[in-house]
């Protein structure tokens, strides 16, 4: 290949500095987003890894590695010395030098000490006996208690000189919370039964407070600074438990009690050191430390006797397991707003082809080889794409920071090779052959070859391959799932072009016998559009169809929280009471800023109807006012009507869970409400769930049956927006439970692994968005210049300018209507095709436990319609903003301009 001289790639960029400039802000736009979209996810899924570590608690999320007390054939002293915070520091290196990435320790909450693992009896009269059971007490010295303790009464404690197994006292701290349950003051004394000894007395030097009880170092073993009530196992009775703190120089004293002390090594993970992409590696160490090669190496570190105990990998998995369900939708937008950003790549590529169509023509005619003309255009492309991918990835860096690039960099890169790889690449396809006239290549003339023809129906195959995949397996399927939604939108595409002539000529021939020849020419015109058409239409379907899925995601997700959250609270406020609320507590309410409706309901929860053997909450309701509230929330809608009240000698009405129906049917049975009052009912209705009860059991009747007793409300259903939980606690009183449906809907979202990907997903369907109105735009500007000659020639014959705005919209219009409705159609297809497969529940409601069922894929009105709509409206508008230009600009130039070519 011949070097390619710099001075003709200059001169060809300073000849068209617009559109090198376009190609430039392009690329840099679109490797930013591919640079930024893996660091996005990789942000919110570490994010999400961090949360599910700290919401389990460090009693879970914890690696202890522990030992037996020291080996009875050792003799007193060495027993001792093991104990000693000396010995236990060195092994503790040990175990940290033992741990392997990517588990690291916290070592500000790691810690190391001695305990008892059985807790024992304490004589002493002053502790709380329960049922006549005396307190049992932990003994544990564990180091770094004067950082994470605050002394509230007294002084930490100390060893006087060197304890052994036979010293007669040692010193301890006890939490206030001990202190306050056990009935502990500085200078108690608490007397644990010695072995082989006289009792250990343990002197209370201290009463301390832990600085942060949340973390690792007093929540992993909660007993250190909060005391149980432990029940007798088959009995009714229970015992106090609680822990004394010990000096760590003081750990040799429980070799003198019958408490069997454990040294043992308490190892927090580093939360902020956690990520996702490492999640499989996390799984692997913790595995290995508990039960594989690492507990060989720990052991040796420690003590023969060496276990290790922890939870931490059963939060891994149910972290990996939400992470892999969510992971499939967020690939549905990644793929659908890739291919569309694609698309475009290759159309503006297209549009530079077109552009210098006759300058490659004519070079090919003078002997120009393929090879070194699609080299030449090589260079020029990556003279300009190549800075603007260094920008691109550089702000993708620097806007979303996290520790890997390299999947950033692999994305800014493939956008960048095709960026730099589509002009030379359809310059060689156009201009294999060498000629002097290009033919015409419209959809009316160019008959698809039986090679596209044979691709196509492959492509239609995989489709339906990918959507039964989905239906069958669901999201799980793997990436051929994934790409169901931009397979489907592919083989629309696809079938819409082939289609796409054929209402058009049945239209053009009515059209010409018409008074007028704009209908009919636009018509014509319409109806030879170039071929290559089916690029702008692909990424108009892709964007439509992935908008759509994504819409219907998110309505999806928001609606089963919504759902979940009326089935928790009931209404959009609850103010519920145990007593009778008090007579002027529901105009207070209603006077409540935001309170729109309000329904009282009197509640009995032990309620026995029938035999009497099982309880049934019962809800005492004025009918209109629940029916409105019912329909309203979607909880068991019924007709007012149905609880209307009858005389006094019939049974009255009730609306009934399903359970409760099927066990009572429609005969009339009794009801002994919670104050010794009787009715008598007959179900009525079955409804599956209502809003005044919490549960799948209950019978609703009306209010007005029940004694004057049993009639007063205790509970105050609330329809309404924008209720400020604050006013309405202050309305209520302190009394009252609360409960706001806007913040239990909130603890449905609050993992960052859900609000990120939902936060990912409406990026990617925005850009993917932005890029077919981008596609639409170089798709009309590709007819731009012929159809300003047009205009041109036209209105030298007389067409004025009214004419010719007419002529350009009708002319655009079916190809936009085209890819509106197939995209509306072709995404609500894809709704209804893929929904059996899509379960939006991880992503709506994560781990939380709720009785509403699954969170389905749902059509949204919105997202088929809108984008559709905005199609339609900026084609009218390029169109009549290009008739209106070229009216400004005159005739002359573009005569003269189609006379030369």
């Amino acid at each position: 290949m011949n070097r390619i001289p710099a001075p003709w790639i200059r001169t060809r960029l300073r000849t068209a500095p617009a559109a090198a400039a376009a190609l430039a802000l392009l690329v840099a736009l679109t490797a930013c987003l591919a640079g930024a979209f893996p660091r996005a996810v990789d942000r919110y899924e570490d994010a999400g890894l961090r949360h599910a570590v700290e919401r389990a608690r460090p009693l879970n999320t914890s690696m202890t590695v522990y030992a037996q007390q020291p080996d009875a054939l050792l003799s007193q002293q060495q027993r001792e010395d093991a104990l000693r915070p000396a010995a236990l520091d060195v092994r503790y290196g040990k175990v940290l030098a033992a741990l392997r990435r990517p588990f690291v320790a916290d070592r500000a909450q790691s810690t190391y000490g001695v305990r008892t693992a059985n807790p024992q009896k304490a004589p002493d009269p002053f502790l709380p006996q329960p049922y006549g059971l005396p307190a049992q007490i932990e003994l544990t010295a564990q180091e770094g208690l004067a950082a994470h303790a605050t002394v509230k009464a007294g002084r930490l404690p100390r060893a006087d000189g060197r304890v052994t197994a036979t010293t007669p006292e040692v010193e301890a701290a006890v939490s206030a919370e001990t202190a306050k349950s056990l009935h502990i003051k500085v200078g108690s004394v608490i007397h644990v039964p010695g072995s082989g000894r006289a009792p250990l007395a343990v002197r209370v030097t201290g009463i301390i407070t832990p600085r942060d009880p949340d973390g690792a170092y007093w929540a992993t073993h909660e007993l250190l600074h909060t005391p149980n009530l432990i029940p007798v196992p088959n009995t009714d009775f229970f015992y106090w438990l609680g822990a004394l703190l010990l000096a760590p120089d003081a750990a040799p004293a429980l070799l003198g009690t019958a408490g069997d002390p454990q040294r043992y090594w308490q190892l927090a993970p580093d939360v902020p050191a956690l990520r996702s992409h490492e999640l499989d590696d996390l799984k692997s160490a913790v595995a290995s430390m508990e039960t594989g090669p690492d507990t060989r190496r720990l052991r040796a570190a420690t003590d023969p006797s060496t276990n290790v105990t922890t939870y931490l990998d059963d939060v891994l998995d149910s972290y990996g397991a939400l992470r892999g369900r969510v992971r499939p939708l967020v690939a549905v937008a990644a793929f659908g707003t890739g291919t569309v950003a694609a698309v475009v790549l290759l159309m503006a590529a297209g549009l530079a082809a077109d552009r210098r169509a006759a300058e490659l023509t004519l070079l090919r005619a003078r002997g120009a080889s393929l090879r070194g003309l699609a080299a030449r255009l090589f260079a020029e492309t990556t003279v300009v794409t190549v800075p603007a991918w260094a920008v691109g990835l550089t702000l993708a860096l620097l806007a979303v920071p996290t520790d890997r690039a390299a999947y950033a960099a692999t994305a800014a890169t493939a956008v960048a090779l095709v960026a730099c790889a589509a002009l030379p690449v359809r310059a060689m396809a156009v201009h294999r052959r060498v000629r002097v006239h290009a033919a015409r290549a419209d959809v009316s003339t160019v008959r698809p070859s039986r090679r596209r023809t044979v691709a196509e129906l492959t492509l239609v195959v995989v489709a339906l391959g990918a959507v039964e995949s989905l239906r069958r397996t669901g999201t799980s399927g793997g990436q051929l799932s994934s790409l169901a939604p931009v397979l489907i939108a592919t083989a629309a595409a696809l079938l819409l072009i082939r289609l796409y002539p054929l209402p058009l000529r049945a239209l053009a021939r009515p059209a010409a016998r018409m008074r007028g020849t704009v209908t009919h020419l636009s018509l014509a015109r319409a109806g030879r559009t170039s071929a290559s058409a089916v690029l702008p239409l692909l990424a108009l379907l892709t964007a439509l169809t992935t908008a759509a899925f994504g819409g219907s995601v998110l309505a999806g997700v928001h609606a089963a929280r919504d759902h979940a959250a009326y089935l928790a609270v009931g209404a959009d406020a609850r103010v519920e009471t145990p007593t009778p609320l008090p007579a002027d507590l529901p105009d207070r309410v209603r006077r409540v800023p935001g309170v729109r409706a309000l329904s009282a309901v009197s509640l009995s929860y032990e309620s026995k109807p029938g035999d009497g053997e099982q309880t049934v909450p019962v809800a005492g309701v004025n009918p209109q006012d629940y029916a409105e509230l019912a329909a309203r929330t979607g909880l068991g809608p019924f007709g007012a009507g149905e609880l209307a009240k009858r005389p006094a000698t019939e049974p009255q009405p009730a609306l009934a869970s399903p359970a409760v129906a099927a066990r009572y049917g429609t005969r009339s049975f009794p009801v002994r409400l919670e104050d010794g009052s009787t009715i008598t009912v007959r179900v009525a209705a079955v409804v599956d769930r209502t809003p005044a009860v919490i549960g799948a059991d209950f019978l609703v009747v009306n209010r007005a049956i029940l004694d004057t007793r049993a009639a007063r409300p205790s509970a105050l259903l609330l329809t309404g927006s924008g209720i400020q939980a604050s006013t309405l606690r202050k309305a209520a009183g302190s009394s009252a439970q609360i409960q706001l449906r806007s913040e239990e809907r909130a603890e449905y979202g609050d993992s960052p692994l859900q609000s990120g990907a939902e936060r990912v997903y409406a990026a990617a369907v925005a850009a993917g968005a932005g890029y077919a109105v981008l596609a639409l735009l170089l798709s009309l500007l590709r007819a731009a210049p012929e159809r300003r000659a047009l205009l041109a020639r036209l209105r030298t014959m007389g067409l004025t300018r009214a004419q010719g705005r007419r002529l350009l919209i009708l002319e655009s219009l079916p190809q936009a209507a085209l890819a509106a409705a197939g995209g509306a159609l072709t995404g609500w297809a894809t709704i209804r095709l893929l929904s059996p497969g899509v379960d939006l529940t991880t992503i709506a409601l994560a781990t939380h436990e709720t009785a509403g069922g699954q969170a389905v894929l749902r059509t949204d009105a919105l997202s088929l319609v809108l984008p559709a709509a905005a199609i339609l409206l900026v084609t009218v508008g390029v169109a009549g903003a290009q008739a209106w230009w070229t009216g400004r600009q005159g005739a002359v130039a573009e005569l003269r301009a189609g006379d030369a070519r």
